[in-house]
């Protein structure tokens, strides 16, 4: 078992982890592009939203163009926006067999794995979580994402070309942040769940059980987010290597912690936008309290966002989540 179950299930109360670095950025004076370019302005957005909440965890900002955009795709990086990719660099057969597999700290890599450095140096010791894009996500990103669910039944022998190369690089990214001194890494894959059960098996999840194989070693892990997944795709996302799960709005707590062992540690599902962006504090500690009272059975569930918190977020609102969690006990 990796140090975030261990954690988790030996927690005293009832923990939260919502995927929130860039709402830090106000408290440091940080714009969104320092945060994703400068180590330094990442893990002080980390280090502030830690220390405002008092949390056992810091992670490392989600941010899905940054492996693309060290395979050479084209990303757009606003000021206060999160960076997104532009087009894909991959087209057929003969480029996806020619695809270079960049090394490990090309481009914007070392960022993260610098920032995961320094917040393995905080003297409290939180538990230290990095952040990378998974396998299918991160081929949808090289070839096109609606291009990349007609190839898995089209041409998947261009679809398994591409993902073995991701997943090469995703092994020895998620290996760089264990040595970077990170606990465990939140891989999302959020566009696996565009697939149907049998195609997240064949291209998500067969790849997904690779990268746990290579690089998870009893104390480091790999957390898996999709939230993108949706209740059919529950039990071949469950089977597919990870003993932590982390699911979008999509996906019922309740009925998902029904069918996981109770060693498995599931993580949701509030969404980020409506929820944590939109509602008022009020709304937002209501819903987190609902939340918590339908999953009070189950000491291996963390209440989260369901994927990551956009920057404008209020404070207000994280303030609210997070007294109502304390309130829980």
């Amino acid at each position: 078992m990796g140090k975030f179950n261990t954690l988790v299930l030996g927690a005293a109360g009832r923990l939260a982890m919502p995927i929130a670095v860039y709402p830090g950025a106000r408290l440091v004076g940080a714009s969104v592009r320092e945060i994703v370019t400068n180590p330094q302005a990442q893990a002080d957005a980390s280090v502030a939203m830690h220390q405002r909440y008092q949390t056992p965890f810091c992670l490392t900002a989600m941010d899905l163009s940054v492996e693309a955009e060290a395979f050479g795709c084209q990303i757009q990086m606003p000021d206060d926006e999160i960076p997104t990719t532009v087009a894909g660099v991959v087209s057929n057969i003969e480029q996806a067999r020619a695809l270079a597999v960049p090394a490990v700290g090309d481009k914007r890599t070392a960022v993260y794995l610098e920032t995961a450095s320094r917040l393995r140096a905080l003297p409290d010791g939180p538990l230290v979580l990095g952040g990378c894009i998974g396998p299918f996500s991160l081929a949808g990103r090289l070839v096109g994402l609606s291009e990349a669910c007609s190839l898995t039944l089209e041409n998947p022998e261009l679809m398994h070309t591409v993902l073995d190369k991701c997943t090469s690089f995703l092994c020895a990214y998620a290996q760089a942040f264990k040595a970077a001194g990170a606990d465990a890494v939140i891989m999302a894959e959020p566009a696996a769940g565009l697939l149907s059960p049998r195609g997240l098996s064949a291209f998500s999840a067969a790849y997904i059980r690779r990268i746990v194989q290579a690089v998870e070693d009893g104390q480091f892990q790999i957390v898996l987010h999709n939230c993108g997944a949706k209740p059919v795709h529950l039990a071949t996302i469950l089977e597919s290597g990870p003993s932590a799960f982390h699911f979008g709005a999509l996906v019922d707590p309740v009925a998902a912690l029904a069918k996981a062992p109770v060693t498995t540690v599931l993580c949701g599902n509030l969404d980020p936008s409506a929820v944590f962006l939109q509602s008022t504090p009020e709304q937002l500690a209501a819903k987190a309290a609902q939340l918590l009272a339908a999953t009070r059975p189950h000491r291996n569930f963390v209440l989260s966002s369901g994927c990551d918190v956009p920057p404008a977020t209020p404070l207000a609102n994280l303030d609210a989540f997070y007294d109502t969690v304390r309130r829980a006990g």
